[in-house]
């Protein structure tokens, strides 16, 4: 019987009469023998019927805790429908009610109390979570986020379910309804301090991992970043993942303008890691392309809370100044504006043809004044509201494209339905989802070995991304493929990142004997790929039945 409380082994009523007999679970299920897609078609019911997303995402976890191979493979078969109950948007709404949901405990949860102690078995893909930022000061209770992470890389990224391990770096959070260590926040060299025991211990006992850190404050997933990406097969998604991601799509918007990417102009607003790992992929991917850092960075103006990061001559105050520069936004000071400038002033002075929305704040801080003065302008501008959940986004897709006269190339941080204009024109929002990129990402760098993810990786990743399109999506307008293909796409861009890696040289355990021309690259990934299906358990040859 304990086989059927194990989630890993539990097959529900697909187990065959003969697995029955054999494992002593004749009378203990319905006599019916079902298929796992019959199966899938009822769990796909039940999920449809329920209104509620968070309902859905619990009835979801609930499979979860009873049956991974069935749980996978319907996300697999619907992670288009599926995909944003998981993560984006609704897991930042489960992880806000984590305490008082709480049932089941799945991943590692590392704190101060653990120092010195071994880690427990882990695998080869982890995710790593100390979030104090875009859903708030979640600490523990943001243990949802790798978890559904980690179930995108097994549906999107084929990477076998066993093989990963959610983490939460548990820093403490003072809080009566905490799950966590109850005490008051780390900080300073004992935070670092612990962050490292962490990485020596994870990376001693499986050297092959990959770690993907999450959510981390700026002022930590910056630095932290900078001292592991040299040492440890590692990325941060908010800054790399979401820098990427973003970068296949204004090249993608900038080919469906008519333009190059080194044409392109930003107005970023927000200046967190996310914002300003966007900025630093954006200018990377000029510098593929061509062009010097230099001016390449000249190209951004980044807005903060107070206005845009500029020269200080005193039109508005210098607040960004008078705050300090630290060193993370230093570089991005821009004397093409002045230190404070609204950005609705910024819009009409430095003329920038891509607005990035980075910035997970109250909704609306893309003004129709601001769509409306950039359409003047620019034939096709690139409208990018990213911020999660929808009730952060800078505007709507229908608001872009209405203030554009539905010229506006538009990409969302979060799903939203189709737009239909009086006119009688419909329009695509694509989605500036990181699930185009960690997937294959983590894909190539476990299987391939590679010793460390580099910039060009990121760059041949995002590249992958935009040649993953069809011809029709391009003649759509969009700016990423279409969701129902993803494990097309990560083993598309799995593919261009092993061959970035093997290029350059870092340490990948592939070799051009092994592996002579594209196709037997493309052949060894999709063979490495995981599919969730039911293994026999038994012998049917070995087990006499008479079934009546």
């Amino acid at each position: 019987m304990d086989i059927l409380n194990d989630p890993l082994w539990n097959k529900g009523m697909a187990f065959s009469v003969s697995e029955r007999d054999r494992l002593h679970l004749r009378g203990l299920l319905p006599p019916r023998v079902k298929s796992i897609e019959a199966q899938q078609e009822r769990i796909m019911r039940l999920l449809r019927a329920e209104p509620d997303p968070i309902k859905k995402n619990l009835q979801l976890q609930d499979l979860h805790s009873r049956n991974e191979t069935l749980y996978h493979r319907i996300l697999v078969e619907h992670t288009e429908e599926l995909a944003p109950l998981i993560y984006t948007p609704t897991v930042g709404h489960v992880c806000q009610q984590f305490g008082a949901q709480f049932s089941r405990s799945r991943g590692m949860y590392f704190s101060s109390d653990d120092r010195g102690e071994p880690p427990a078995p882990a695998m080869p893909a982890t995710v790593s979570r100390a979030g104090r930022e875009t859903l708030g000061d979640l600490g523990a209770h943001g243990m949802g986020i790798p978890i559904g992470k980690l179930a995108l890389y097994a549906a999107a990224g084929g990477i076998a379910p066993h093989r990963v391990m959610p983490v939460v770096l548990d820093a403490l959070l003072d809080d009566p309804d905490y799950v966590g260590v109850r005490e008051r926040r780390l900080e300073g060299a004992e935070y670092y301090d612990m962050v490292d025991e962490f990485m020596e211990a994870v990376f001693e006992r499986w050297p092959q991992v990959v770690v993907q850190f999450e959510d981390f404050e700026t002022s930590k997933a910056i630095p932290l970043l900078a001292k592991y990406r040299h040492r440890y097969r590692c990325f941060n998604d908010d800054i790399q993942g979401t820098g990427c991601v973003t970068l296949a799509g204004v090249i993608a918007a900038a080919r469906n303008a008519g333009k190059a990417l080194t044409d392109m102009s930003f107005l970023c607003a927000g200046a967190g890691s996310a914002g300003l790992g966007v900025c630093a992929q954006i200018v990377d991917g000029m510098v593929e392309a061509g062009m010097s850092r230099e001016e390449a960075m000249r190209r951004f103006v980044i807005c903060t809370s107070q206005g845009a990061i500029g020269r200080a001559d005193g039109a508005h105050g210098d607040p960004n100044h008078a705050r300090g520069l630290n060193v993370e936004r230093a570089p991005w000071q821009n004397d093409a504006v002045s230190d404070g400038t609204p950005m609705s002033e910024v819009v009409s002075e430095f003329k920038p043809t891509c607005l990035l929305g980075l910035a997970a704040q109250p909704a609306g801080l893309f003004t129709e004044g601001m769509v409306r003065e950039m359409a003047s302008y620019c034939d096709s501008p690139v409208v990018m509201p990213m911020s999660n959940p929808t009730a952060k986004s800078e505007c709507t897709p229908q608001q872009a494209y209405e203030w554009s006269d539905g010229r506006a190339i538009v990409a969302t941080g979060s799903p939203f339905a189709p737009v239909s204009l009086p006119d009688g024109r419909t329009f695509i929002p694509s989605q500036c989802n990181n699930m185009y990129i960690f997937p294959g990402v983590g894909l190539a760098a476990s299987v391939a070995g590679v010793q460390q993810i580099t910039d060009g990786m990121l760059y041949a990743a995002a590249v992958a991304c935009v040649d993953a399109m069809t011809p029709e999506e391009v003649a759509d307008g969009r700016t990423f493929p279409d969701i129902s293909r993803i494990r097309q796409v990560s083993h598309t861009v799995a593919c261009n990142v092993i061959e970035k890696a093997m290029a350059e040289g870092v340490g990948t355990k592939l070799t051009k004997k092994q592996l002579p021309d594209r196709a037997a690259l493309e052949s060894f990934v999709r063979r490495k790929m995981y599919y969730p299906g039911y293994v026999p358990l038994v012998d049917p040859s070995q087990v006499s039945v008479t079934r009546r």
